[in-house]
């Protein structure tokens, strides 16, 4: 497991619980030590880890690993792939976890994996799952995609347990698009909350979030289904509505009047969702499509338009038929 994050310890946690011998890498010697102690204060306060062998050597935690489950911040995911490139076994599965797109290259994860890794197995998962709840034990379901279906399925059968259920799929674009652009949409969704706004504004930004999603990654060569399901559809409204999402209480603290510097300076964890907004902006550009939420969500944070504003244009829009 490369990442020691709250995702990456929780999905260490959860692989440990389930029978696998686990290896966690975590970026500091003091990160490592205390997971290796049963806990990650900083990240999953209160939740007690099951036994995990944690290190700050890359090398040692993949070595002769059949599976390599990386979950760091996508800015340094091709920081962690091109590491990886020295050490991992030709045989071992890549897994993605991370929700995020690379800003430079409007890359998705995998893509960035495979120019580090030619020719290595790839598979992403992603899907509707707080990493505290995974670390708990609480039911959660995922999908494992591959661009070959076998590999797809070693790594769902390898993850699945009676509480964590994963799905295989194919459509690697759409299951990685919707759990990157999803965060985009929460962002939003957090600042109507902060506003004040009830639950009708959620619903439509919720369900106006889901078809720009669609049109992108559809124009980018993903399935409307996978949109429509735990990828897409699902993870959107858990990251929207559910109080653990750290994009959508990011949003809370803007539309409650804080900056975007304060709130992020606030903050110990990414709020993907920041870098993936200029990048979903740039990839709709480059496709031809229409993100209006995501376009008012990037005037927000790096324009600095104020958040009344954005979500008032939002509703006087020019009316159109859905």
């Amino acid at each position: 497991m490369v990442g020691a994050g709250a995702w990456g310890t929780a999905l260490a946690a959860h692989l440990a619980r389930a029978g696998h011998d686990v290896w966690l890498w975590a970026r500091r010697a003091d990160a490592a030590a205390e997971i290796a102690g049963g806990t990650n204060a900083t990240h999953l306060p209160g939740v007690a880890l099951p036994p995990l062998a944690a290190t700050v050597d890359l090398g040692a935690a993949v070595a002769g690993a059949e599976a390599v489950l990386v979950a760091v911040p996508s800015e340094f995911g091709r920081a962690a792939y091109r590491a990886l490139r020295q050490v991992v076994g030709p045989d071992a599965v890549v897994v993605s976890a991370t929700k995020g797109l690379e800003l430079q290259s409007l890359r998705r994860m995998s893509e960035v994996a495979a120019e580090e890794l030619p020719g290595q197995r790839l598979a992403v998962l992603s899907g509707p799952s707080f990493a505290a709840e995974v670390a708990a034990g609480q039911p959660t379901t995922v999908v494992v995609a591959s661009a070959e279906m076998a590999v797809a399925e070693v790594v769902q059968k390898a993850v699945s347990t009676r509480t964590f259920r994963a799905y295989s799929s194919s459509d690697v674009v759409g299951v990685e698009l919707g759990g990157a652009l999803k965060n985009v949409i929460a962002i939003a969704a957090g600042i109507v909350d902060g506003l004040g706004y009830g639950h009708n504004t959620v619903a439509a930004l919720v369900t106006r979030g889901l078809a720009e999603m669609t049109r992108l990654s559809v124009a980018l060569g993903a399935r409307p289904d996978t949109l429509a399901g735990l990828a897409g559809l699902g993870d959107l409204v858990l990251t929207c509505t559910g109080h653990l999402s750290r994009n959508r209480s990011f949003g809370q603290a803007l539309g409650r009047g804080v900056s975007v510097e304060r709130a992020l300076g606030e903050r110990q964890t990414v709020v993907e969702g920041i870098r993936t907004t200029a990048a979903a902006c740039d990839l709709a550009t480059r496709a031809g499509t229409e993100m209006p939420i995501a376009t008012h969500m990037r005037a927000v944070l790096y324009e600095g338009k104020p958040v009344r504003d954005a979500v008032d244009e939002l509703m006087l829009r020019s009316l159109k038929r859905e």
